[in-house]
């Protein structure tokens, strides 16, 4: 029987996995311990090659869903790829999440299997496992080996079966349920089909000096959420290499390890690495400290002509480049010593941090988008950025607002709906195929610029409209916040819960620290937008609590459900 293939061209995850698997050199790179272990393209094209069949032989096909629960690992980008390659529809669970929730995920989306990384993940199964007649397989990481033992013999026995489901796939199938964070409410399940994620990937073709087969990723954000599943099917577009640190917390050390040039974040990294950045400044002294002020002052020059789009005088360069021997390599070195590309993604990036990274000679390239529209719509990149933006559109997608400043989406990018919930999709979906964003922005010069998110306008009392997320970047901005929620909806004035960063504990005062920094982000603003008073917490908000988001986003509703007494107290007694 003759074997029917995909045209060339094809826009399927199947197609993208086999211009991947035609190439040479690493893939990826796995920390075991004895260290950082090499995965090559034909490696990886084995296992994949083998899951896939292993799926087959179990009677597991396109248009069937499974799970995958694990943190950022080889295994869960493999298994991805397997799935894609045969039209089973994929959804990512975050491990954080408990059984309830990672049953609900598993059932919504009638999963038949599910993937999970070790018996930690698979006890949350288990514990639900009543609640799931759908679920037939369940699979561990180290189930994998038996699974492709199983592929082989199939592929032996039938040798076309994995063209044939290759060759049904077509690009207009699902290839996964991506679950939104569910801020408020159940999460629900986009739908992004095989066309949505390879034309997003494929725009990196327009966009110079973005990515390209030289390059080397540093990925530790989880790949349940689209960030993390684009970088990765990225990687396979462009032939680079990817190096995976399932621990958020190792990023520094991993960095320093494998050196990458390539790293994408969420803000809260850059954050972090901007407060202890500040903090080994501040403790300078004598000439140091000296040299330290001229370096950010040349710093500062050389941004400002860059950010204007100007050449850099041959004295200003030559300066620049001293001051990065002597100053800022310093700080890259912490980050491997050969990062050129820093992307922030998935919540905004305040304007002071990106300023202060490019004195550094660090640009950070911030993105904009939703899991809607498969990832992103706008990027700032190398060669044309603007602080205080999140870039231009990228090639392909058009951009624009709405009469009330609602920034709207449409493109190859943009998904199908949601998955069983038709008129939540009529909400955010008109007619010619535009995407309703919910984020209130303008453009100017093509660039992008966030303003303001419908759902968490804060409206005082006096019928002020407030972003609280502005505010709270502001706050986080100081290098002694770790994380700040603002509150005033229908109350008469804006109060806020903050948390402190390592800088500021154990210090005699916090409070009147919290104060001077509350103080100057007030200056200049109206009355209605000012912090009347706030309230230092003794402990961050946290996943663990169900106070954030696996992305780190706040749950607004929740905190102020688990910090009610406090918030009263701050409305307690009259102004």
């Amino acid at each position: 029987m003759a074997i029917v293939q995909q045209a060339a061209g094809t826009k399927t995850i199947a197609e993208l996995w086999r211009r991947a698997a035609s190439r040479q050199g690493t893939a990826y790179l796995v920390e075991g311990d004895d260290g950082w272990r090499e995965v090559s393209w034909d490696e990886a094209t084995r296992a994949v090659d083998e899951i896939a069949n292993g799926l087959l032989s179990l009677g597991i096909g396109k248009g069937d869903a499974a799970g995958i629960l694990g943190r950022t690992n080889v295994e869960w980008v493999l298994f991805d790829y397997a799935l894609g390659s045969i039209g089973v529809i994929g959804a990512g669970i975050y491990p954080s999440l408990p059984p309830r929730d990672c049953a609900y995920i598993l059932d919504h989306s009638d999963a038949v299997a599910v993937l999970v990384e070790n018996d930690e993940q698979r006890a949350k199964i288990d514990a639900e496992r009543d609640n799931l007649p759908k679920l037939r397989h369940v699979f561990s990481f180290e189930d994998l080996d038996d699974l492709r033992a199983k592929g082989r013999k199939f592929a032996g026995e039938n040798p076309d079966a994995l063209e044939r489901a290759r060759a049904e796939v077509g690009e207009d199938d699902l290839f996964t349920y991506i679950y939104t964070s569910g801020t408020t409410g159940p999460p629900k399940a986009c739908m992004i089909s095989h066309r949505n994620y390879y034309s997003m990937v494929g725009a990196v073709d327009d966009v110079p000096s973005f990515i390209g087969p030289d390059d080397l990723i540093l990925l530790y954000l989880p790949l349940a959420h689209n960030f993390g599943r684009c970088l990765h099917l990225l990687a396979g577009y462009v032939g680079c290499s990817i190096a995976f640190c399932p621990d958020a917390l190792r990023v520094g050390e991993a960095a320093t390890e494998v050196k990458p040039t390539v790293l994408p974040s969420v803000p809260r990294v850059f954050e972090k690495v901007h407060t202890a950045v500040l903090a080994s400044f501040d403790e300078a002294t004598g000439v140091k400290r000296k040299l330290i002020e001229w370096a950010l002052r040349v710093g500062e020059r050389v941004s400002a002509r860059e950010q204007a789009g100007e050449s850099v005088p041959a004295w200003l360069a030559v300066q620049h480049r001293i001051a990065d021997k002597l100053v800022y390599s310093k700080v890259k070195a912490k980050l491997g010593g050969r990062l050129r590309l820093p992307i922030s993604g998935g919540a905004p990036l305040a304007k002071e941090i990106a300023e202060f990274f490019h004195t550094i000679d660090i640009l950070i390239c911030e993105g904009y988008g939703q899991t809607e529209c498969t990832t992103a719509s706008n990027v700032n990149m190398p060669g044309r950025f603007r602080f205080g933006t999140v870039g231009p559109a990228i090639p392909g997608i058009e951009v624009k607002t709405a009469g009330d400043g609602e920034v709207l989406i449409r493109g190859p990018n943009v998904f199908g709906g949601y998955y069983k919930d038709e008129a939540a999709t009529r909400e955010v979906l008109d007619e010619d195929g535009w995407l309703r964003t919910g984020d209130v922005g303008s453009i100017e010069d093509g660039f992008l610029a966030i303003t303001d998110r419908k759902k968490d306008i804060i409206v005082t009392a006096g019928g002020k409209n407030v972003s609280p997320q502005n505010i709270e970047n502001e706050l986080k901005a100081s290098k002694y916040v770790s994380q700040a929620l603002v509150i005033g909806d229908r109350r008469p004035y804006l109060t806020a819960l903050i948390t402190l960063d390592e800088a500021a504990k154990g210090l005699s005062d916090p409070q009147g620290l919290i104060q001077e920094v509350v103080d100057e982000v007030n200056d200049g603003k109206a009355s209605f937008e000012q912090v009347k008073r706030f309230a230092v917490l003794e402990r961050d908000f946290s996943p663990e609590h169900d106070e954030v988001t696996p992305t780190l986003k706040l749950k607004r509703k929740i905190v102020g459900e688990h910090f009610a007494s406090e918030i009263e107290a701050l409305y307690a007694q009259p102004r």
